[in-house]
């Protein structure tokens, strides 16, 4: 035995709120973010970007087809358009509920079947 009755404290140390102090940051030094590390916020941010482009690319793939449904093209264009927002707005509903994987694969094929209409102009 060391003959020391508690092996926690440090001998040199007798008054506790001394050894409060000495545990404790300064508090001139900021705090570093707590949100840095936080794979919740990570997956809340993901979730915000899939839903947001999802739903920015359905009202331009809705706003190109009435502005080539007014115009002379053929109707496959402005129907590419119509089902390529249809599908980035189903990609919108599925990143605003976590699958952003999934919506990440529906916004490109979304995009490429108004590519593709735009071809048939």
């Amino acid at each position: 035995m060391s003959g020391r009755a508690d092996s926690d404290t440090d001998p040199e140390i007798t008054d506790p709120d001394a050894a409060a102090a000495q545990d404790t940051e300064p508090d001139d030094v900021p705090d570093e973010p707590d949100d840095a590390d936080d794979p919740a916020e990570g997956a809340r941010r993901a979730r915000w970007t899939a839903a947001g482009t999802g739903a920015a690319l359905t009202l331009a793939g809705l706003a190109a087809a009435l502005l080539r449904l007014t115009g002379s093209a053929t109707v496959l264009v402005p129907a590419a358009y119509a089902g390529g927002a249809a599908v980035c707005a189903a990609a919108a509903v599925l990143g605003s509920r976590g699958r952003t994987r999934r919506a990440l694969w529906l916004l490109i094929a979304g995009v490429m079947v108004m590519a593709l209409g735009d071809q048939f102009d």
